[in-house]
């Protein structure tokens, strides 16, 4: 009779039982991403600024009313306001923060994941909600959350399917939907 061969998965598993918490704390240490300076922090926290200060403005063009009738900018203005103070926030303090990590490549995913949120609302008034949603879960599983081909089809066409079930025929919202 043959040993049973494990896996590498398995034998890297047995490896990391074997380790205490302060190997493991060194390991970590050894492989998190080299820190980001002042200056990557800086601009961060300009960032997130900005996009507050821009968001408030839409958000009063869009109309706050008052607390007992408030209209379509009151959330958005308080959630923007809520932005701009932990930008300042960060600004001041977080330059001294040695968390921060380093922009890498992997820094491009939440852009990403931005641009294809964008596209998709963009694209629901034309054709529906149904193919641009499909997409986008397609391009966060697969290429930003690295799952395999079969999980990733399965689960976009799933939930797909619970937010037609749910908005389109048991909601009957005004979402725009092509059947």
């Amino acid at each position: 009779m043959s040993p049973v061969k494990e896996t590498p998965a398995e034998s890297a598993g047995e490896l990391l039982d074997d380790l205490t918490p302060e190997q493991l704390a060194a390991q970590w240490e050894e492989e998190k991403p080299p820190a980001a300076g002042p200056l990557a922090n800086a601009a961060t926290s300009l960032v997130v600024l900005g996009v507050g200060i821009g968001a408030v403005i839409l958000s009063i063009a869009m109309g706050l009313g008052t607390p007992d009738k408030p209209q379509p900018g009151l959330w958005p203005f308080i959630i923007s306001c809520v932005m701009v103070v932990l930008g300042l926030f960060q600004l001041i303090a977080g330059r001294h923060n040695r968390d921060a990590e380093a922009f890498t490549r992997m820094s491009t995913a939440p852009l990403t994941g931005l641009v294809t949120l964008a596209a998709m609302v963009a694209l629901m008034p034309l054709i529906g909600f149904e193919l641009p949603a499909l997409v986008l879960c397609v391009i966060w599983m697969r290429f930003l959350g690295g799952e395999t081909w079969r999980s990733t089809l399965v689960v976009s066409a799933a939930v797909v399917i619970a937010f037609y079930a749910i908005f389109v025929l048991a909601l009957n919202t005004s979402i725009p939907h092509l059947f």
